[in-house]
């Protein structure tokens, strides 16, 4: 899946013009309650594993490009994983806390984990010989967690898919598509007849696959099984039952349904010594996509020999400890309904609202106000208080330092309301952000870039960021408050990848005709204060970066 995020671009603004008013006219979608319940999961595993985990390189990617196409593929003779125990895999994503397993049954690569009357390119081909897909479902029935599997539409090893190996990029001779096309959705036919029910259907990178060919393949899933969940990637250009970020959070949605799918380490099929997430980052991925109202299926790798990393079940046992804790505020939840921020991020239920707390400014987190009364507030992290005010400045919580957790703390409210009729709230560490949809523009964007312009730096969203062209040193961004308004606090966000370029900055005010500094800083990684100033133009003057900044979200408070 490496590379896919640019793969599926170019393959989306292909298709988008020709198929995508027909792929919306004729998606057949699942039933709302099927979406809901698969909403409610919240966490699950994906699991990327094949031959290519001899090789430790990336599934699918490294055939024809780090390891030669007829080496990779005779990989299968010698593949023998005999520490294989799907039980084991299964009480691991348990201890994790996750509900449900996605395996790769075929990447792009052609090989298959089952024995496929469609093909002899698969498990039985090799020395092992067993049923991987077969046992690890029942192993999921068994344990509880509900089964899903991954089908890469794209096969660049079949004869009949026009694309090839390196990457997709080389056409084949003599290929049927139609022929393909009967091949792949007798495949999906057997996934779904001999190991279902299944809770979704993963489909990925379709390529030439457009909506003639994939709609029917979604309407023959429908008849098999009504509630399966679908994916966006069975075809070019498919709404999908749900949109599928991958390796990053999602953007905070109430309307369409989502699922980041990230790696615990760099690369989606194992790879010795990989970097793997700290217990941190691994359990604020969580709460940052539970808070942005979607689901994380997290990614393991399994070795050669059929055994997950040692250090990887650790990890997430590590993870399954926090959220057997926290087990209220995650599944069955929605998000909000503050959005997430660097503070933290917020879940929601009947009267609940959860709060996330992952970062303190000080002895005290402070949020906008929540348009309803407070009633009572429980620390959900350990055995002590948690002292919450509604004040004129916001919301704010405070925590005994022992009592917090070093990844989130979990604080519960409950309001005299319905906490899912709260409109969504955009939040900034310490305070309620006064540029949140103001109109913003900037002295440079990238490539001028509709997807980079500086109202991304207001628009409370952390997913979105202003960015300017590579090898930019100075740079401005101007807010305009509408009014004169008081401020007193600026907090610059840049965005996580390209942290620490900025290296001196200025506040800067609108006085008349001239620009008058408030506050100066030779970082952006700390908020600056200063006396209050009244004012309606507001500039973040960079005056000196290391590349292009790049600001996710540019605050100003009273």
């Amino acid at each position: 899946m490496r590379n896919l995020q640019a793969a599926a671009l170019a393959v989306g603004l292909a298709f988008s013009t020709a198929f995508g008013a027909a792929a919306q006219t004729n998606w057949i979608p699942a039933p709302a309650e099927a979406v809901a319940k698969w909403q409610d999961l919240r966490f699950g595993m994906f699991i990327h594993w094949g031959p290519v985990s001899l090789t430790g390189h990336e599934i699918g990617w490294s055939r024809g490009k780090e390891t030669p196409a007829e080496t990779y593929d005779k990989l299968v003779l010698s593949f023998n994983p005999t520490n294989f125990d799907a039980d084991a895999w299964v009480a691991t994503a348990k201890a994790a806390g996750m509900k449900y397993v996605v395996l790769t049954t075929k990447h792009h690569d052609g090989f298959c984990l089952w024995p496929s009357d469609l093909t002899e390119y698969d498990i039985a081909a090799g020395p092992f010989r067993r049923d991987i897909v077969g046992e690890l479902a029942a192993a999921c029935r068994k344990q509880g967690l509900l089964f899903g599997t991954y089908y890469s539409v794209c096969d660049w090893w079949h004869r009949d898919f026009p694309k090839g190996s390196p990457g997709g990029r080389t056409e084949k001779a003599g290929a049927v598509l139609d022929r393909y096309v009967e091949y792949y959705r007798g495949q999906v036919r057997e996934l779904v007849t001999r190991y279902g029910p299944l809770v979704s259907m993963w489909f990925d990178v379709p390529q030439v696959v457009g909506p003639t060919q994939g709609l029917p393949t979604v309407k023959m899933l429908r008849e098999l099984q009504p509630d399966i969940v679908i994916n966006n990637r069975a075809f070019s250009g498919a709404p999908g039952d749900h949109v599928t970020p991958e390796q990053r959070v999602g953007g905070f949605d109430m309307e369409r349904p989502w699922e980041t799918c990230m790696t615990i380490c760099r690369q989606w099929a194992w790879k010795p010594d990989d970097k793997m997430k700290s217990r941190e980052e691994c359990i604020q991925t969580l709460v940052r996509t539970v808070g942005g109202n979607g689901n994380l299926l997290f990614n393991v790798g399994p070795m050669p020999d059929g055994r997950i990393e040692p250090r990887q079940v650790e990890r997430l046992k590590e993870m399954g400890d926090w959220v057997a804790r926290h087990a209220e505020s995650v599944y069955e939840t929605r998000g909000g309904p503050y959005k997430p921020g660097t503070w933290g991020a917020s879940t929601r239920r009947g009267s609940s609202v959860y709060l996330h707390i992952m970062k303190w400014d000080g002895d005290a987190a402070v949020l906008p106000r929540l348009p309803a009364k407070v009633k009572s507030a429980v620390l959900l992290t350990a055995k002590g208080g948690a002292d919450v005010a509604q004040l004129d400045t916001g919301l704010v919580v405070r925590v005994d330092a022992a009592l917090r957790d070093a990844a989130a703390t979990v604080v519960k409210l409950e309001i005299d309301g319905d906490a899912m009729a709260l409109e969504p709230i955009a939040t900034a560490s310490g305070g309620t952000s006064l540029t949140t949809g103001a109109k913003a523009t900037a002295s440079n964007v990238f490539q001028k870039s509709g997807r980079y312009t500086a109202a991304m730096a207001v628009d409370g969203d952390p997913e979105t960021r202003w960015a300017t062209d590579a090898g930019t040193k100075q740079a401005w961004l101007e807010v305009d408050l509408r009014h004169e308004t008081e401020v007193s606090k600026a907090v610059v966000q840049e965005w996580e990848g390209d942290r620490g370029r900025i290296r001196k900055i200025e506040i800067r005010v609108k006085d008349g005709e001239a620009w008058k500094t408030v506050a100066a800083a030779d970082t952006a990684a700390k908020p600056l204060t200063f006396p209050p100033v009244k004012a309606r133009y507001i500039r973040l003057e960079i005056l000196d970066a290391k590349d292009g900044p790049t600001v996710e979200e540019f605050h100003l408070m009273k």
